[in-house]
């Protein structure tokens, strides 16, 4: 469990490194191009990609998450 309650680790990405790896960063021409796409990975306990999110609803973006979480570990609809 970390400081926050989660039971898996968060990450952070300050040398961009992760982000480049992953195809988030933003190209030198694209407004905020120090900044990364909005983007979630839903990644299995094997470490396999599941899911890819292209957030554009941040309100309901955590919600969707943890329904495809969910259906991923058999506790709901997929």
């Amino acid at each position: 469990m970390d400081e926050n309650g989660f039971p898996f680790p968060l990450l952070s990405n300050p040398d961009r490194s992760v982000g480049a790896a992953y195809g988030t960063q933003k190209g030198p021409e694209e407004q905020g191009a120090q900044n990364s796409r909005r983007k979630s990975f839903l990644i299995d306990s094997a470490g396999l990609v599941r899911k890819i999110y292209d957030v554009t609803d941040r309100e309901g973006h955590a919600a969707e998450v943890l329904r495809d979480f969910d259906a991923l570990a058999g506790r709901g609809p997929a």
